[in-house]
């Protein structure tokens, strides 16, 4: 199975939070994820903002990137640029969904980019992001 995982749900995978266990059990399948440059980043930043609110220490942090890194070599995840195409289809989605259900730019991205790489399934416990990605006609798990 190919899989999109928004930010969030990805954190859950890797730190301790009220999702962990259900991002877990989403993935006994071990999926391959998609990962993008956006996706990477934000993931970084995500960790190193846990640091700043005392939430991980920066060796807990540097632990948690040194596993994503070996995860990426090890094939769990498969990464793809970002194309013009996800640009295209991000204000397409926009202009579509967010005035109706409060989508960020960056719940927007994601649901874009899921539409133009076509992964198997979308896991996100973002409501806003869900909502566009099912709105879309993408598998979004948890349901």
């Amino acid at each position: 199975m190919i899989a999109y995982a928004d930010t969030g749900f990805l954190i859950s995978l890797y730190v301790s939070d009220v999702h962990s266990a259900a991002a877990t059990a989403l993935v006994k399948s071990n999926p391959v994820f998609f990962l993008t440059p956006l996706l990477e980043m934000e993931f970084v930043n995500a960790l190193e903002l846990r640091v700043f609110r005392k939430e991980l220490t920066p060796r807990e942090a540097r632990l948690v990137q040194d596993q994503f890194l070996h995860d990426q070599a090890s094939g769990v995840f498969r990464s793809e640029p970002i194309s013009a195409e996800v640009w295209e289809n991000a204000l397409i989605l926009a202009r579509r969904h967010s005035a109706v259900v409060g989508a960020r730019t960056l719940d927007i991205l994601h649901v874009a980019t899921a539409l133009v790489l076509k992964p198997d399934v979308f896991f996100t416990f973002d409501k806003r992001q869900r909502a566009v990605a099912k709105a879309e006609h993408l598998r979004v798990l948890p349901s």
